[in-house]
């Protein structure tokens, strides 16, 4: 009877460790990728919205300077309309002068009133610009917590080749990637993520 050699159980346990662990090991790999893309996603969030913030600041400034410009006009067609209301009156060649300038006030006082209007819609968009980036943020933020708890998890389960720390590390790591589409996508509001 021939001889059938057996292989032996210690090499075979260790063949199996060193496949689980390159698994877990690639496993952690893409982890990384997908918490590398949430940074990503969570530094251009909060530079868009600071960047949004920063441009709404300069057009509520600059609609404040239309609003100055705009009350001096008044201010100095309603001067000038007096002096053209007074009872020894000016006349001839002044009048016709005063009067130029009174609708030249007028005329300034109503184009800032319409740069107003078009300053303001445009500071508006920008704020809620902003407010989306804002509202992005946390969902960044919590996936790079999950997908670092995930990398950590999984860097347990290869030294103690634990099949349920690989579970729990996969499970944070869908999560953080939920997350991490939910930033770029904000298809689901989640009420505790979003800012006050």
């Amino acid at each position: 009877m021939a001889e059938v050699e057996l292989p032996d159980p210690h090499e075979l346990a260790e063949k199996r460790d060193q496949a689980f662990s390159r698994r877990v090991a690639l496993l952690t790999a893409v982890y990384a990728v997908v918490l590398a893309i949430a940074g990503l996603g969570g530094k251009y969030a909060m530079k868009e919205m600071l960047l949004a913030q920063q441009q709404s600041s300069d057009q509520w400034a600059f609609y404040q300077a239309k609003v100055v410009r705009e009350h001096l006009n008044r201010a100095n067609k309603i001067l000038v309309e007096t002096q053209l209301a007074e009872p020894t009156g000016v006349r001839g060649a002044e009048r016709t002068k005063l009067e130029t300038l009174a609708k030249r006030f007028g005329d300034e006082e109503q184009r800032m009133v319409a740069d107003k209007k078009d300053i303001e819609k445009a500071a508006r968009k920008l704020e809620h610009e902003r407010d989306i980036f804002r509202a992005r943020d946390p969902y960044f933020d919590y996936a790079e917590v999950m997908l670092q708890i995930a990398i950590v998890c999984a860097s347990v389960a290869i030294l103690s080749v634990s099949r349920p720390m690989v579970a729990v590390s996969g499970a944070l790591a869908i999560l953080g990637a939920l997350l991490t589409v939910n930033g770029f996508t904000l298809f689901v509001k989640i009420p505790f993520l979003q800012p006050h």
